[in-house]
C-alpha cells in the first residue's frame, strides 16, 4: 500500500517502512506524527483519488532526525563591475519513518 502526502508545499509518494526527508517540521526526533490529508491512495488496485483529499486514511510517522543538509554555493558574479558575493547555504530538514499506512479511521 502506497500514499500521497503533502508537507512543506510539496507531495510525496510513501510507502509503509520507507524513509524519506522533508522540510523542517517542529517536532523533535523520536516524536509521532500523522498525516489525515491526504491527496491518494493505493492498496493494491484499491485506488483513492482525493477530490481534494481522501478521508478514511491516514499515515503514521516518527521523526528520525532534525538536520541540515549539504553544503551549496551561492555566487553572485557581474562582470567588469568588480562585485563579486560568495555565500553558502544548508536547508534545514526533518527525516521520516513511515511506520503505519492506516484505512478505515
Amino acid at each position: 500500500m502506497y500514499a500521497v502526502i503533502q508537507t512543506g508545499g510539496k507531495q510525496y509518494r510513501v510507502a509503509e517502512g520507507e524513509t524519506l526527508r522533508v522540510e523542517k517540521l517542529s517536532a523533535s526526533p523520536g516524536e509521532k506524527l500523522s498525516f489525515v490529508p491526504l491527496l491518494f491512495a493505493d492498496d493494491g488496485g484499491n485506488v483513492q483519488v482525493g477530490k481534494p483529499q481522501v478521508s478514511g486514511i491516514k499515515v503514521e510517522a516518527e521523526v528520525l532526525e532534525q538536520g541540515r543538509g549539504k553544503k551549496i554555493v551561492v555566487f553572485k558574479y557581474k562582470r567588469r563591475k568588480s562585485y563579486r558575493r560568495k555565500t553558502g547555504h544548508r536547508q534545514p530538514f526533518t527525516a521520516l519513518k513511515i511506520t503505519a499506512i492506516k484505512a478505515g479511521e
